[in-house]
């Protein structure tokens, strides 16, 4: 049995996430590539805990494999399934880091969120509810600054905790009443099918299917009868919809943030001075 703990670093480009790392592993590093491509690959061990070994993976905004840093992640996360992700959020820029975040969700994996560079959020005079922002999407949330260190202890404690019980994060953001519906037709049909080997997986492989991924519907090697269904149901959602299905799940996903970001951010009332109107130019 190993008892390795393998934690996955994943987050948005200039995240802070690289500078985090390297503050886990110190010089303790190995840098090659990933296999058959020239994106870096970068792995270390936990300073004073060598049975933790800590995956930096490529910077990405999505799962959607367009790019080679996409290709490299989703395969990673999917086929080798770490123990824990670390997703490294720019507290700054939450709207457009937590894209991501609710993708990672819906792999199965348990997720831990560092929500990073505080530090910019406070200057602003923004607030965050972290205890919100935690209970809504359902998994932990801790703030952290890569910079001064704070919060860091806390954030590996919890990955390791997390990886020994084992216990997937589950996908919280819910779409419109009609794309659920087809989402879970979709399922269905997965499991019908008999390619649903890790049943963890079900939510984020619908997903993928009815937004046409065709590098997994390539991997699952689905019969023409399958596709057929798959694409029938999908092709009735868009006509209801009025949207390509990729275009769906994109604008859905994107409200269901911005829901959940309003709950949860304060930001600053900005106004201009009164002694401004009334000025003579």
């Amino acid at each position: 049995m190993n008892s390795e703990i393998h934690v996955a670093f994943v987050g948005n480009p200039n995240c802070g996430k690289t500078t985090l790392f390297n503050d886990y592993t110190g010089a303790k590093l190995k840098v090659a590539n990933w296999p058959g491509v020239t994106v870096e690959k970068k792995d270390g061990r936990l300073k004073g805990k060598p049975d933790v070994v800590i995956q930096d993976l490529p910077g990405i905004y999505s799962l959607s494999p367009y790019t080679l840093e996409e290709v490299v992640t989703r395969n990673y996360l999917v086929a080798e399934k770490p123990d824990t992700i670390i997703n490294i959020v720019d507290a700054s820029n939450l709207e457009r880091n937590l894209y991501l975040t609710t993708q990672l969700l819906e792999l199965g994996i348990p997720v831990v969120i560092a929500l990073n560079m505080m530090d910019i959020v406070r200057k602003r005079g923004d607030k965050i509810d972290v205890s919100k922002l935690q209970d809504q999407l359902r998994c932990p949330v801790v703030e952290t600054s890569a910079i001064s260190g704070d919060g860091l202890q806390q954030l590996i404690n919890q990955a390791c905790e997390l990886a020994q019980l084992g216990k997937a994060s589950q996908p919280q953001i819910v779409f419109s009443q009609r794309l659920e519906k087809t989402l879970a037709q979709v399922g269905d049909l997965l499991e019908t099918a008999g390619v649903l080997k890790r049943p963890e997986l079900k939510r984020w492989l619908a997903v993928k299917l009815f937004e046409r991924d065709e590098k997994l519907l390539a991997e699952l090697h689905l019969s023409d009868t399958v596709r057929q269904r798959l694409e029938k149901m999908t092709a009735e959602c868009e006509a209801e919809l009025d949207d390509d299905s990729e275009s769906i799940i994109t604008n859905e996903r994107y409200d269901a943030i911005a829901k959940l970001v309003k709950s949860c951010v304060k930001k600053r009332k900005s106004g201009l001075s009164p002694r401004f109107f009334g000025k003579k130019y």
